[in-house]
């Protein structure tokens, strides 16, 4: 299909998506020197989904873009974290993230809104067009012809999907549409008028099919999560409406003292939503298509996991500071005469090359991460008398383990330009 050259927006490197693992992205490649046009369908910064626990793997790719300190300073450390089984009504295990001895483990929650508004605030004016909802990708020589709902089309010597969990991106690649996990998830975020005193301690608590925690933000804020296995009736009664959803967990809660149960009793309908849990199966992330010749796809759109182990976001910033560094390095050493004289088969190929050095690199990782998270979920959500009682007496302690073991993984830095 022709297309009339003064009706085409030519772009180098487009970015489809302004969530975290987009804009992380573009900021990535802004500090690599590489300019990038980032698409997002809505017409603002979507803010949804209250915070996300940030590990010590998730910091590293914070600092290696630039913005770790500044977002140190608006959410406090966490200590610890503590499982409870609310069938037993005892701690299970406690594993300490700061010690006299060991430094090891960076937790916070961090505020969604806060992070995207920072990696926002680092990138060119105009790097983010609003209002622009991919359509259909075309191929067009060595570029992508990318067609916008709004009748505009970009074309782009690069595309990186980073359109979350129904990515447009991941289906022109041959993904498959991630699966139903078999489970929901329903979140609230609670702010307090005054000091809510608890202890920054991440407390994770299993029993009676569900599984829930909470995390304080700051001295003021908590979020919590409760994931549960919905019959089809009941998921739909839950999911529509918010006074349903916080009824629904407090009959879920089991045995907790009563200073939790007043954290979730007092959170606002308006701060509560609930969403199905979906995963790419870790198969498909090993043997699909995470690039092809000009195009990938990063964060959910890549790797969508349930949060059994909070590392949605976390690897969507891995994949950010991995994918700029692997193309900063593909321009990197070029005089403005070479940039010149490049042909675009030569560009075309070096950015085929950045992105299948980049899939190499991370769908061990990616897959590791899915599939961790679907065993754990499973176990902790378990009804089976036999892996309840194998869980919360004997399991506990190496469950947690494997779960933090994850957040030591070190993406690396940007290369120096």
């Amino acid at each position: 299909m022709g297309v009339e050259e003064e009706k085409v927006i030519a772009a180098e490197i487009v970015i489809v998506g302004a969530g975290i693992a987009g804009l992380a992205t573009a900021v990535g490649l802004h500090r690599s020197r590489l300019r990038s046009l980032v698409l997002e369908s809505s017409d603002h910064l979507r803010t949804s989904g209250f915070t996300f626990t940030c590990w010590t793997n998730g910091w590293r790719a914070l600092d290696a873009l630039g913005i770790g300190d500044s977002l140190r300073s608006q959410h406090i450390r966490q200590q610890g974290l503590v499982t409870v089984s609310t069938e037993l009504g005892i701690r299970t295990s406690l594993i300490p993230y700061v010690t006299k001895e060991s430094d090891e483990h960076e937790v916070r929650c961090l505020k969604r809104k806060v992070l995207l508004e920072t990696l926002a605030k680092e990138l060119p004016k105009d790097s983010i067009r609003f209002s622009s909802k991919l359509v259909s990708i075309e191929d067009s020589g060595h570029f992508k012809l990318l067609h916008l709902a709004d009748g505009s089309i970009i074309k782009a010597k690069a595309v990186i999907g980073c359109d979350g969990v129904n990515s447009a991106v991941a289906s022109w690649l041959g993904f498959s549409k991630p699966a139903f996990a078999g489970r929901s998830a329903i979140r609230g975020y609670n702010e307090f008028e005054g000091a809510h005193g608890f202890e920054p301690t991440f407390m994770l608590l299993s029993g009676h099919g569900v599984r829930y925690g909470f995390i304080p933000v700051d001295d003021s804020s908590i979020y919590w999560f409760l994931g549960f296995r919905p019959s089809a009736k009941e998921h739909k009664e839950v999911e529509e409406n918010p006074v349903k959803m916080k009824e629904f967990v407090l009959n879920n809660l089991g045995k907790v003292p009563d200073e939790i149960r007043n954290v979730l009793a007092s959170t606002k309908e308006d701060d509560i939503i609930c969403s199905p849990l979906r995963y790419r199966h870790p198969l498909e992330i090993l043997f699909g298509n995470v690039s092809k010749d000009n195009v990938c796809v990063a964060g959910d759109a890549f790797h969508p996991m349930t949060p059994d182990i909070g590392q949605g976001a976390c690897a969507a910033l891995e994949d950010a500071v991995v994918l700029a560094r692997c193309l900063g390095e593909a321009y990197s050493g070029r005089s403005e005469a070479d940039k010149q004289c490049t042909t675009e088969e030569a560009e075309y190929e070096r950015i085929k090359m950045a992105f299948k050095k980049y899939a190499k690199e991370r769908k061990w990782r990616g897959a590791d991460l899915v599939a961790t998270a679907h065993f754990l979920g499973n176990i902790h959500q378990s009804n089976n008398k036999a892996i309840v009682f194998i869980r919360d007496r004997i399991l506990a302690p190496f469950l947690a383990a494997a779960m933090v073991k994850k957040t030591r993984y070190d993406c690396g830095q940007l290369k120096s330009v």
